[in-house]
């Protein structure tokens, strides 16, 4: 039996099909706000304050591995009903929330070992997902893009190690935005500029000390949208360390809109 704790985005929708086609036995912790998977078999509606329920669902159903999946929003602590191990833990979440919202997750699976639960990579059943080195698009990196690559790539590792970044924007070699707690949508829309089409890279990497089981930075088709109405000409990726939705839909609509898609 697996522990599928799951969160928001459609990556955990793929992972669930993926364990159902491989006939596995599974339950799932459904952490997310309109609680998605109500209505899947083996499905528990928790909030991240009830540990102790996690715990006793995981443990009674001799969970020895859990994986984590979907973005996980800080929630309004002081609204939280905690149970009696979420009174214990919660103060340590709290400190951590600070850091972003990885920072919740990462807690928890601290707590997890502790109770010698094994936390496995998000992409154990879905190593589709994630791309390898190259570019996936009809347009390739030109040099001027290739300069705006570096500085971005750059920036992004003087960044501090809890600076809880995964994105940069570049154009014309100087950095336009950087990710913040609002994530990779409020980076694309403080980028906007109506003075420019097809001019400048989104650059999504791994933060430092980053685990790589959990949060990887993820796109889909709804990112290059974005990115399209910021007027950006690519996204870059770290190669093996992404998630990479709705890979047909994207790859057309970057050929379509002549950006590119890379990974490096």
């Amino acid at each position: 039996m697996i522990g599928l704790i799951f969160g928001e985005t459609k990556f955990p929708i793929k992972i669930l099909k993926k364990v159902k086609k491989r006939y596995l036995r599974y339950l799932i912790i459904d952490l997310t706000g309109k609680k998605k998977f109500k209505k899947e078999n083996n499905s528990y509606a928790v909030s991240i304050g009830q540990v102790g329920k996690i715990l006793k669902i995981l443990k009674e159903n001799k969970c020895k591995k859990v994986l984590f999946a979907g973005k996980v929003k800080k929630p309004i602590f002081s609204r939280l009903k905690l149970d009696f191990k979420g009174i214990y833990y919660i103060p340590r979440i709290i400190r951590n929330s600070k850091l972003g919202d990885a920072a919740i997750l990462k807690e928890i699976i601290k707590i997890l070992k502790q109770e010698k639960i094994k936390t496995i990579s998000s992409l154990t059943f879905n190593s589709e997902l994630t791309l390898k080195k190259g570019t996936y698009s009809k347009t390739k990196p030109n040099g001027k893009d290739k300069i705006d690559i570096k500085k971005a790539i750059i920036t992004l590792s003087k960044l501090e190690k809890y600076n809880y970044s995964q994105g940069v924007v570049v154009r014309n070699n100087k950095v336009v935005a950087i990710e913040g707690k609002g994530g990779t949508e409020k980076l694309l829309m403080k980028s906007r500029n109506k003075k420019f089409r097809n001019n400048g890279v989104l650059v999504k990497f791994p933060k430092k000390k980053q685990d790589l089981r959990i949060d990887l930075p993820t796109i889909g088709l709804k990112t290059l949208i974005h990115c399209k109405s910021a007027g950006l000409k690519g996204v870059v990726l770290k190669s093996k360390q992404n998630v990479f939705l709705e890979r047909k839909k994207c790859i057309i609509f970057a050929n379509k809109n002549k950006m590119f898609i890379t990974a490096k």
